[in-house]
């Protein structure tokens, strides 16, 4: 099974224009940060022989809120847009969530395509028709299922990363194998370090793979999508607390710190092995060491976590780890077994690296 629209991971520029052809927009918006304009807009408009109308708004999570939303929106309404217009989301995450939330919101709904030009945005973000913005310091809490028109990927894009988003993003591949995939977990365990020299085609292919099988099954995050919520029940909480911090996570970031937690979580239910947590939180502080710190106590990530879109009534519901390449979801669980895993974390982990 695939998702509902096209989802093209090419080097050829002419696909995207057949696409943007089919559509016969009346005006075409390129919405873009201060970082995709720089690097990646010259390539976008190298490549298609279009008129493009151009938004850029400034980068990052803190940015990602019903402000932007409006300069957005009063953009599209200073240069006419219609129904029949088109956006061209051009960027990481922040970017296509917020930009297709825009899209889905503006006049009822207008057509958009995602050109991710992060890893994790190629991989994750840019598929599943997952849109919102962040308020009040909790993440994506306002938002839509929308579909793109088309998601198209182009690869040489993640040369215009600095190590760290394409490290981030690095967090969202191991996700993939971790919850449906032993054989791409043994693939990307033999990585030793990250490069934007890695042949990334085929492993940003197989992440699509993932999550599009799981989104097709589960559209609307009903069942079985939210096992791609490994690691996040945690990882937001750890985002949205350090968001205005100096020592800021990025998504990446706070999601590897979440998978390791609730990685732990699962041993103590009895649903993974003592060796399976050391295989796994080890391979991931292969890449994370620097990040690795003394977390919050649990009181202070308690608002985010209860928040959390999976909960249903007063339990807090995770997504866990059954086996490498298996992951169940809706696993209540307790604040106390969840202080366990933090105490492990803070006492077993962070000797090593702090």
């Amino acid at each position: 099974m695939s998702v509902n629209y096209p989802i093209s991971v090419s080097e050829d520029w002419s696909v995207l224009q057949a696409q943007i052809a089919q559509l016969n927009p009346d005006k075409i918006f390129v919405l873009v940060d201060e970082n995709s304009h720089k690097d990646c807009y010259p390539i976008l408009s190298s490549n298609l022989a279009l008129d493009f109308i151009t938004i850029v708004i400034q980068s990052g999570e803190t940015n990602k809120n019903i402000d932007t939303c409006q300069k957005i929106w009063t953009a599209l309404l200073e240069a006419e847009a219609s129904r029949k217009s088109l956006i061209l989301n051009l960027g990481g995450g922040v970017i296509g969530d917020m930009g297709g939330f825009c899209a889905a919101s503006f006049k009822r709904g207008i057509p958009f395509i995602q050109i991710p030009t992060t890893l994790l945005s190629m991989v994750d973000a840019s598929v599943g028709s997952k849109l919102g913005i962040d308020m009040l310091g909790l993440k994506n809490v306002v938002g839509l299922f929308a579909d793109p028109q088309a998601v198209f990927v182009y690869s040489p894009f993640l040369k215009t990363l600095a190590h760290r988003e394409l490290r981030s993003g690095f967090a969202e591949v191991i996700k993939h194998a971790l919850i449906f995939d032993e054989d791409y977990w043994c693939q990307i365990k033999s990585i030793k370090t990250l490069s934007k020299d890695i042949a990334w085609g085929p492993i940003i292919q197989r992440s699509i793979d993932i999550k599009s099988n799981v989104v097709s099954e589960d559209p609307l995050e009903k069942g079985l999508r939210k096992i791609l919520n490994f690691g996040h029940t945690v990882g937001h909480a750890l985002e949205s607390h350090y968001l205005d911090a100096p020592s800021s996570l990025l998504h990446g970031e706070a999601i590897a710190i979440g998978m390791i937690i609730e990685t732990s979580l699962a041993k103590d239910k009895r649903m993974l092995s003592a060796p399976q947590l050391e295989e796994i939180s080890n391979f991931i502080c292969s890449f994370y060491s620097d990040i690795i710190r003394t977390l919050p106590a649990l009181n202070q990530l308690s608002n985010a976590l209860k928040q959390d879109k999976k909960n249903e009534g007063q339990g807090l519901l995770f997504s866990l780890l059954t086996n490498i390449g298996s992951c169940d979801y809706n696993v209540l669980t307790n604040l106390k077994e969840l202080q366990s895993s933090l105490d492990w974390f803070n006492n077993h982990l962070v000797p090593k690296f702090e």
